[in-house]
């Protein structure tokens, strides 16, 4: 059954869903903060967005990982309607033919509170930038009000590549920019959540310089990563700590695996994407983790070495992450990509990315300079 790639009409109850999930948050903050300053309870309400964010996030992850992400062909609604209630006879006809699809009741409900969840977070990133901009001109904020601006930006432009992921059929470049979208959202929430309540953390340069360096890996990191799930080539190696029975570098095709503009499951020439270029999408991802798993250790180890107490605590929480990662990472391998370990996998890597952000913060809070920056 063909169905256009956008239908707006639902646009006007889905924005009103979102806010009516979003009123519930926002009430909540208001009652438990009634008593706080504007500058606390603009903190609260971003430390509320930047939560509810990692869940969408982890949402997000199930959406994909339990191939819901076209269980609504067309976008913002599904087949026209608001709900899954509305497109039960169209659901129903594409269930029938083809019942393992990607289309079924199931689906469509995965997909549409993915995209409920995801507008409710929008309302609240709006709201977010309108207190910060009045609370600016009361002289009662440290932050320059245009954090908050470019934070309403890219949740716009992360709605873009919603849409995208859906009308363009899972492309794979389409997947991978939607994930790092949603780790750099909570990049900047975290940024925001630190600077509305300094505590500068001061130490060496090289400390600064090093968790910039680690932060900067560990996006790469994720980067691979999608590419790796968008692409299905998780199984692609079946052993650990080599990849497939006897075999430490097996044939792969780099060229393949990574030209990037092409459809999911094609080459770029349309042909079907071999099993070699799969291998070869899982080994650099491979390769990659202990990239960064050492960085981490040796950052941690230098940090703990610095005999801060504040620089141990935060090589501990370093540590604890990457273990997590590293043990949710193989399961993915040994356990056959079960469901559970994949959205531990994502987690880790939203959690690392989001205390690394914390670090930056405080980090360069500790600065000299550090003023000039957090005003802009």
């Amino acid at each position: 059954m063909s169905v256009a790639a956008y239908d707006l009409s639902p646009l006007g109850q889905l924005m009103g869903l979102g806010a009516l999930l979003a009123a519930g948050p926002l009430l909540w903050l208001r009652f438990r903060q009634r008593d706080s300053s504007p500058r606390a309870r603009l903190r609260a309400l971003t430390l509320l967005t930047l939560f509810l964010t990692f869940d969408l996030v982890l949402f997000g992850a199930f959406t994909r990982l339990s191939d819901s992400g076209l269980g609504c062909p067309d976008w913002p609604g599904c087949y026209g309607s608001a709900s899954p209630l509305g497109a039960r006879e169209e659901i129903h006809a594409a269930q029938t033919a083809m019942p393992t699809g990607p289309v079924t009741h199931s689906k469509a409900w995965v997909e549409m509170v993915h995209r409920y969840l995801a507008s409710a977070v929008g309302v609240l990133i709006l709201v977010l930038c309108v207190q910060s901009w009045r609370l600016a001109r009361k002289g009662g904020v440290t932050l320059s009000p245009w954090w908050s601006t470019i934070t309403l930006v890219w949740v716009c432009m992360q709605g873009a590549f919603g849409a995208l992921t859906v009308t363009m059929k899972l492309f794979p470049a389409i997947v991978t920019l939607h994930l790092l979208g949603g780790m750099g959202l909570l990049m900047l929430l975290a940024w925001q959540a630190q600077a509305y309540q300094p505590n500068p953390l001061r130490s060496h340069r090289w400390v600064l310089w090093g968790a910039a360096v680690l932060t900067v890996l560990s996006l790469m990191q994720v980067g691979l990563g999608g590419w790796v799930s968008t692409n299905y080539a998780v199984l692609a190696c079946s052993e650990f700590p080599q990849c497939l029975p006897g075999s430490w570098w097996p044939a792969m095709d780099f060229k393949q695996g990574f030209s990037f503009w092409r459809p999911l499951g094609l080459n770029a020439g349309g042909g079907w994407l071999s099993f070699e270029a799969l291998t070869a999408i899982h080994m650099v991802h491979r390769l990659g983790a202990l990239v960064v798993f050492s960085a981490i250790v040796l950052f941690a180890w230098t940090l703990w070495r610095t005999r801060e107490p504040q620089m141990r605590v935060w090589a501990r929480r370093l540590l604890l992450v990457a273990a997590w990662q590293f043990l949710s990472g193989i399961s993915n391998v040994v356990l056959d990509w079960p469901l559970l370990a994949a959205l531990a996998h994502t987690g880790g890597a939203a959690a690392l990315l989001t205390m690394l952000s914390f670090l930056l913060a405080r980090l360069q809070q500790g600065r000299p300079s550090a003023t000039a920056l957090v005003s802009l």
